[in-house]
């Protein structure tokens, strides 16, 4: 399962049993949900989804450094490590969102719907990125 976490929301993807493809899941809106609700939803997605892995994209700056929204993203790991007890991996996630409300944009969605389902495909770019990493050694990527 991957997470794109944000001020706002924090989208959610999966993947198959065989870890070939990634989809969708949910959104979960942070403005209607409690911080502590949020982290009670993800562990009990992990457990529903049966999870072993969880990837969570870091908002690397476009240089590689670590900045504000990276440093946020690592406290709120060190906040999920206390709910779920499955392996948690970090990805740069340098602009999966961009590229997220692209492909959203070609799918003909209108700015109402890219804007309800662009951090979920923000996490399905982050969950597709851990996966091809995952299927080649380091050595051998393109």
């Amino acid at each position: 399962m991957a997470l794109d976490f944000g001020s706002k929301a924090i989208g959610v993807a999966l993947s198959d049993e065989l870890q070939l493809t990634a989809r969708p899941l949910t959104t979960l809106r942070r403005d209607k949900l409690k911080f502590a609700a949020v982290l009670e939803r993800l562990a009990a997605l992990v457990i529903e989804h049966e999870v072993g892995t969880l990837v969570i994209g870091l908002p690397l700056n476009m240089d590689g450094t670590r900045g504000p929204a990276a440093s946020r993203v690592e406290s709120f790991i060190a906040e999920l490590k206390q709910h779920v007890a499955i392996p948690i991996q970090t990805i740069d996630e340098r602009l999966t969102s961009h590229a997220a409300e692209q492909m959203l944009r070609a799918r003909g969605a209108n700015p109402c719907e890219r804007r309800a389902q662009s951090d979920e495909y923000a996490a399905v770019l982050i969950l597709q990125d851990y996966l091809a990493a995952q299927s080649f050694p380091a050595g051998l990527q393109h």
